[in-house]
């Protein structure tokens, strides 16, 4: 197990399914404790030369080798990454890797860690923000890292529910909810038969559970646990090589 600086404290954000308001919930964090200098990143894997984001081609894929990291520099360009820095990140970027190579894409987001670790430390400050505060949206991160905080987007009225999420689930520290779940999993909030149909409800009860529509203020408990989380002594996040 390769380990990140000591005082790397991470936060995942993932979700179902696309369209959820995964990225909102990044910003929605950041913009509440802006004092905990936010390192914001989003992790995307493409296939067939195409961004899995949404799959057209954006121009996205690194062009000669299997991964690649960016750093925003304009937080006015409305991409994702941008937004963390409207948001009010410290640093935002985005990593890309082929699909099936997110392993590989590891190495860069060790080094830039390990490089802002190292210019926090220069700093010499006393409060809690000398420790970095990670936060990154993505699911299959989880395979090679362990987080002190994963946050599951769910949003019940989206029929589909890929594979991959639902093997994360178990994984998942709290649900951020986009709308009530119905009494039972068998079809989404309008009826509709989906791959909800495969989510046992008792899993999901079995986990805390945050209501917040999209567009609405981060639920007051959930700030709780972050802010918790972020002005206490840092654990040791680690990553898989």
């Amino acid at each position: 197990m390769a380990q990140l600086a000591p005082n790397v404290r991470i936060v995942v954000v993932g979700g179902h399914t696309r369209s959820i308001g995964k990225t909102q919930l990044v910003c929605d964090v950041i913009a509440a404790l802006p004092e905990a200098y936010w390192i914001a990143g989003k992790i995307t894997q493409y296939g067939h030369g195409v961004c899995a984001q949404n799959g057209q081609d954006c121009d996205c894929a690194p062009d000669e080798h299997v991964c690649a990291i960016d750093w925003e520099r304009d937080a006015n360009t409305r991409t994702d990454s941008s937004r963390f820095l409207e948001a009010g990140a410290q640093r935002s970027f985005w990593l890309r890797t082929k699909q099936g190579f997110l392993a590989e894409g590891m190495p860069l987001f060790r080094e830039a860690l390990d490089e802002i670790a190292r210019s926090r430390a220069h700093e010499n400050r006393a409060d809690f923000a000398t420790s970095i505060n990670v936060i990154l949206e993505s699911n299959t991160l989880l395979q090679f890292l362990t987080p002190e905080l994963f946050l599951m987007v769910l949003h019940p009225g989206k029929i589909d529910f890929k594979d991959s999420a639902r093997l994360q689930l178990d994984r998942a520290s709290a649900f951020v909810l986009r709308e009530p779940l119905p009494s039972s999993t068998g079809g989404n909030a309008n009826g509709a038969a989906g791959s909800w149909d495969k989510i046992p409800l008792q899993l999901l009860n079995g986990k805390p559970q945050f209501l917040q529509f999209e567009n609405e203020q981060l639920p007051a408990s959930l700030l709780e646990i972050v802010r918790n989380l972020v002005c206490t002594p840092s654990k040791v996040p680690s990553i898989n090589p």
